[in-house]
């Protein structure tokens, strides 16, 4: 008796010690193959080489462009003429007779106080640049190179060669060639944000607009000062903000258009996938597969294939969100249709009502609510799509990024398209939440 009991006890034992063995391997063997893969991984990506070719002034550089601005103060070497512009743009250049207070010109001198005791002054021999605590750096063309006398040695914010001369400051940056110099303060802020230098409400402030809008004499005859200034706003050349906000209602048109057509289409085709609906099954096999199909390639891939084939514009970024999302919608609708509650529309059928009755009034009551919770994420979702689409097809607030990342230099417009990127996702998670709670929950 004592044999049999203990023969059962040593087989389980031998089954414990089997399962804690297991797991131990296990427990032991996932961390293992993560932490192998992690360690491919950094060698495959080249982490090291990565960290080793960052330069971190270039994106010091890049930051502080995000929040400020710079002022371009030029001269030509050759003609001796000055022009001081804001971003070194012609539509932000000072005109004739209007200067910053920290630029003075005074026949062939100019003098630029960058504050803190850095001055640069250029002159008919060449350009002297003071730094406080180190000396003065002056640059004389010589035998068709740059001579530099500065003290020895020279540190590493100073970059000489034979035609040319790079000095990068707190105060500021001064580049000397062979055919002009520049200098370039920054300042923070969003300049000419408002109004441009050719304004007649530049460097006005809130309340001298405020009363020029309400009471004061009309700077132009024709119109209203208060419609004055919006459309100096509206029409500004530097931030252009009429174009930007139209850019705005392309990129949530484009992802609205592109979401409600896609919801259009796959609904009743959610009906011909669904197995409790249709009962041919090569039907639903090919209908599915197509949804498969549609989904699996990226919608940048259609993006591409549908500018080449309509040419670009917001319309062919609305084509390829409806085409992609035609595919998710699909799916999902049909798995909605066939996880419905069949005892609601048998009580349906049981009044005598026909397919069509049956479908409207014990079909799409089940299911309303997650499509509509469904289609209004895709909303949000491709509000932000919509802008790297846009990028693509040429249309959006997707284009005026792209085209303010390329310039290199506009980074504070980068930055402020940013923002109004980020609010427009916000306005639009706000009003599907908005909406979701007013159709669903009534």
């Amino acid at each position: 008796m004592t044999a049999i009991a203990a023969a059962p006890s040593a087989g389980l034992a031998d089954q414990v010690a089997a399962s804690l063995a297991r797991r131990m391997r296990v427990a032991i063997g996932i961390p293992a193959l993560i932490l192998a893969y992690l360690t491919y991984t950094f060698f495959a990506f080249d982490i090291p080489g990565l960290a080793e070719r960052a330069r971190m002034d270039n994106a010091a550089i890049l930051m502080s462009d995000f929040w400020s601005y710079k002022t371009h103060v030029s001269r030509d070497n050759a003609s001796g003429k000055v022009v001081v512009a804001i971003e070194g743009e012609n539509k932000g250049t000072y005109p004739e007779g209007m200067l910053p207070d920290w630029v003075t010109i005074n026949g062939d001198v100019t003098r630029i106080d960058l504050g803190t005791g850095y001055v640069v002054t250029y002159d008919t021999a060449g350009a002297r640049f003071v730094v406080p605590g180190y000396g003065t750096i002056d640059i004389r063309p010589a035998d068709g190179k740059l001579a530099l006398n500065a003290p020895q040695p020279l540190p590493d914010w100073i970059s000489a060669a034979d035609n040319k001369v790079s000095v990068t400051t707190d105060a500021g940056r001064f580049n000397y060639t062979r055919s002009k110099v520049d200098t370039f303060k920054y300042q923070p802020g969003w300049e000419l944000f408002f109004f441009t230098l050719d304004s007649p409400f530049y460097n006005k402030g809130p309340l001298e607009l405020a009363r020029l809008a309400l009471w004061g004499d009309r700077v132009d005859a024709a119109r209203t000062n208060a419609g004055y200034i919006v459309s100096e706003v509206w029409t500004n050349k530097m931030w252009r903000h009429g174009d930007v906000l139209w850019a705005i209602f392309e990129t949530i048109l484009m992802a609205f258009l592109g979401t409600a057509g896609a919801a259009l289409i796959a609904f009743p085709l959610g009906f011909v996938a669904a197995s409790n609906f249709m009962p041919v099954r090569a039907v639903r096999f090919v209908t599915r597969r197509v949804f498969d199909f549609v989904r699996g390639v990226d919608g940048l891939i259609w993006t591409i294939i549908l500018a080449r084939a309509f040419g670009p514009g917001p319309m062919t970024g609305a084509l390829a969100i409806v085409i992609t999302d035609m595919g998710s919608f699909g799916k999902m609708f049909s798995e909605a249709l066939e996880n419905i509650d069949d005892r609601q529309v048998e009580g349906v059928r049981s009044t005598g009502a026909n397919a069509l009755q049956r479908a409207r009034f014990g079909v799409i009551p089940q299911i309303t609510p997650v499509l509509l919770s469904q289609v209004l994420y895709y909303l949000e979702s491709n509000t932000r799509s919509a802008t790297v689409i846009g990028a693509i097809v040429g249309g959006g607030i997707g284009l005026l990024l792209t085209q303010a990342i390329q310039t290199q230099k506009d980074w504070e417009e980068v930055a402020y398209y940013m923002t109004l990127i980020v609010l427009m996702v916000m306005l639009m998670d706000t009003f599907s939440g908005w909406l979701r709670r007013r159709l669903i929950k009534g």
